[in-house]
């Protein structure tokens, strides 16, 4: 399993794309795997015979496990796994009554060029293990993740472990002892009640969550607890933009650039952002981060979820630059090509649900950000211009943003300055 990124700590294996017998050269696409920062196909480090598949579709294990054997060419699959081949299954989770799980009796092997992967849990007092996004949602929360019963690898605390105990604290307590109630100020939320049962109808079909529409709805559940989300809708003209875009089209495509209404939202709102600083930053505790850039995310639908690739220095960027970079994240986003750091690093993001019909849409914030833009649907509209009807080329744009940190004084400031910006986009800028 490939170190897909410094804060990723295991993957699943979504599909195995070749099977055991089948020759495979170097570099070709060997499995594909989901974490939760990307998904993306893992090429064969080396050509042979795929002799053994020791982890099965939809398990989950941590990075730098043994996930498969290839041999030389001409090699046998085995009738028996390799003996420096580790099992897969994951350690046993811990016991209601809040025994911890039983340390891992044997060592796990370790790359030649890598340290090897901790799986004993934390013993009490120690610091618990968990992923920079978990401590940061407990830091946000004001929570002790040492008093968290980790259900990962390991006992490892997960985002799912996280939730549960701002939802739950006493039924998620530790080996450490009982919940600690939350600090003063502290942003966690009262126990929930649990949710009923589904009923069940005959002619249902019941299918367990992908792995990345498992990320979405954690990531989604992460940011309501977050941010108090507030919304503010502005209507705009793109009449202007749209003449641009016509006489510029085709020049554009010879240059290998897709130029489209989103590129035009997309260069109006970076430039923006340089504007209204707030729009672009961050909370950390008590701190707030200006960022230095602008690394625009942008939202592309999937057949099974959604990604948000990053445009890195977005706002260094002329339109040409940014039309072509735009296109070129969502095409590799699709075709499952992106990195890790491709999806990492977002300092604002931008979706465009309108490509669907919406008219607008309230999108949730992608944490740690502070706002977020929807674009609706763009069309011909009558509109009233000098007391007479015109028809003119008409769209909303939403302003999603964090109300802790923005105020909607700020927020509106922003959305007329964009709002001019795309009506009366300079044309020297093409």
């Amino acid at each position: 399993m490939p170190q897909m990124g410094e804060s990723i700590a295991e993957g699943t294996i979504v599909r195995w794309i070749k099977k055991i017998g089948d020759a495979v050269d170097r570099d070709e696409p060997l499995f594909e795997i989901s974490t939760d920062k990307v998904d993306a196909e893992i090429p064969s480090p080396t050509a042979g015979v795929l002799l053994e598949i020791s982890v099965k579709e939809g398990e989950t294990v941590p990075v730098n496990s043994v996930v498969a054997v290839i041999g030389e060419a001409g090699s046998q699959p085995a009738a028996e796994a390799p003996k420096g081949v580790e099992p897969s299954t994951p350690e046993p989770k811990s016991q209601a009554d809040g025994a911890p799980p039983k340390a891992q009796t044997g060592p796990a092997p370790a790359p030649a060029t890598e340290a090897p992967i901790e799986v004993a849990p934390a013993p009490t007092g120690e610091r618990q293990r968990s992923s920079p996004l978990v401590r940061r949602i407990a830091k946000e929360h004001n929570v002790d993740v040492s008093r968290i019963a980790g259900s990962g690898v390991g006992g490892r605390v997960t985002k799912s472990d996280i939730l549960a105990y701002i939802e739950n604290p006493a039924a998620s307590a530790g080996p450490g002892g009982a919940a600690a109630p939350p600090a003063p100020g502290s942003s966690a939320r009262p126990a929930a009640a649990h949710a009923a049962p589904v009923f069940r109808l005959p002619s249902d079909r019941v299918e367990p969550m992908s792995v990345m529409r498992k990320k979405i709805a954690e990531h989604m559940v992460v940011s309501k607890h977050t941010s108090p989300h507030v919304y503010t809708v502005f209507e705009v003209n793109y009449t202007q933009v749209d003449r641009i875009r016509k006489a510029k089209k085709e020049e554009y495509e010879r240059q290998g650039a897709k130029l489209t209404f989103t590129s035009f939202i997309a260069k109006a709102a970076v430039d923006c952002l340089r504007r209204h600083p707030v729009i672009n930053a961050s909370l950390d505790g008590d701190n707030i981060v200006y960022r230095g850039s602008v690394n625009l995310g942008i939202a592309v639908a999937l057949e099974n979820g959604l990604i948000v690739p990053v445009v890195k220095g977005a706002d260094e960027k002329n339109l040409l630059g940014l039309s072509r970079s735009i296109q070129d994240v969502a095409d590799r986003a699709r075709a499952k090509k992106l990195s890790p750091e491709e999806v990492q690093g977002g300092t604002f993001t931008l979706t465009n649900p309108g490509n669907f019909g919406a008219q607008f849409n309230m999108p949730v914030i992608n944490q740690p950000q502070v706002a977020i833009l929807g674009v609706g649907n763009i069309e011909k509209r009558p509109v009233v211009i000098d007391d007479m009807i015109g028809i003119r080329t008409m769209g909303y744009l939403t302003l999603g943003f964090d109300h802790r940190l923005v105020d909607g004084a700020v927020a509106d400031q922003f959305m007329a300055d964009l709002k001019k910006a795309i009506e009366q986009f300079d044309a020297s800028q093409v």
